[in-house]
């Protein structure tokens, strides 16, 4: 490569033209899914408030923040149950009137164009607040695998594109998909939350969805920040047992991951924005230590640069509105 003064980078960085024309990391609406938090009843829109901007809604609120995300031009939306009741064994998760079974009729009946995906975990609906159902005090695992399929099943009759078990129960994917297939819905995905973290940054969105643990924490299923051999073989497993595409969870604190990941695989990668990310973002902007949108952008930009196929973020609107 030629040196200075015959090489001068900044030649390509004088004007907007010139910089979008050699851009490499190209950021498009359609690579951003929103996720949206349904609950039962009518005409419902409560805020979270560790999250600005985003609510609980009832199915008829959620179907208008949806339509304003397809406007955008947003790739697809993923939907988090938030159940009147809760038991032990989280049975509201399967039921074929809950709110995301008829938040997904809704939507595919309204916006049938748009990709609808479903979170397929226990923590919503269990009384204890745990992603699967506990036996002496710790989580099940080969129980909760019935139950995680059962959900799934529902999710699918309803007219789910994708459904996405968020879970960390060893199997889980092998376990849906041999459901699936069996029942005739062969033709639905499964985004698997290969590689979801054990992370402090889960805190606003437990306020969201209703679902912090009771007791304990859920360490003893999702993984150790601090391993990265243990993502892949985490995610190889996820792929050999029928995941279609594959989440690494926090985003932007394991973008190292992301790469590795879509690096090794060359499979769809998915990282989540997660809420606590969100949350920083828009507390600093609140108090004009940052600028909100330039940062919002970045953020996503380099998730997409890390090798995330897309993203799930909070902020998927907002961004497709400037893109």
């Amino acid at each position: 490569m030629s040196s200075f003064p015959s090489y001068r980078p900044r030649r390509l960085r004088r004007t907007p033209a010139l910089r979008n024309l050699v851009r490499e990391t190209q950021l498009a609406p359609a690579q951003l899914v929103l996720p949206v938090f349904v609950r039962e009843g009518k005409k419902l829109r409560r805020s979270v408030g560790s999250m600005p901007g985003v609510n609980q809604t009832s199915v008829d609120e959620m179907l208008r923040d949806a339509e304003v995300a397809a406007k955008a031009k947003v790739g697809g939306i993923i939907l988090f149950g938030v159940p009147e009741t809760k038991d032990a064994t989280g049975s509201s998760a399967w039921d074929e009137k809950g709110a995301v079974q008829m938040g997904v009729q809704a939507l595919k009946k309204e916006i049938p164009d748009l990709v609808v995906i479903t979170d397929v975990c226990m923590c919503e609906y269990t009384d204890h607040g745990h992603c699967g159902v506990l036996k002496n005090g710790e989580v099940d695992n080969d129980a909760t695998l019935e139950l995680l399929s059962r959900a799934a099943l529902s999710h699918a009759a309803a007219g789910a594109d994708i459904v996405a078990p968020s879970d960390m129960m060893d199997g889980r994917v092998q376990a849906i998909r041999s459901a699936l297939d069996k029942n005739d819905f062969s033709g639905v995905s499964i985004l698997s939350y290969a590689a979801k973290y054990a992370s402090a940054y889960y805190g606003p969105f437990r306020e969201a969805a209703e679902s912090a643990p009771q007791s304990g924490d859920r360490r003893g299923y999702q993984m150790d920040p601090g391993n990265s051999d243990e993502a892949m073989r985490e995610v190889l497993a996820d792929i050999e047992e029928g995941a279609d595409a594959v989440m690494v969870k926090p985003a932007g604190p394991y973008l190292d991951i992301v790469a590795r990941v879509k690096a090794q695989t060359g499979y769809p990668v998915a990282a989540y924005q997660v809420s606590g990310e969100y949350a920083m973002i828009c507390a600093a902007a609140d108090r004009g230590w940052i600028d909100k949108d330039r940062v919002m952008m970045e953020s996503l930009l380099g998730i997409r640069r890390a090798g995330a196929d897309f993203i799930v973020t909070y902020f998927a609107t907002d961004a497709a509105r400037q893109l």
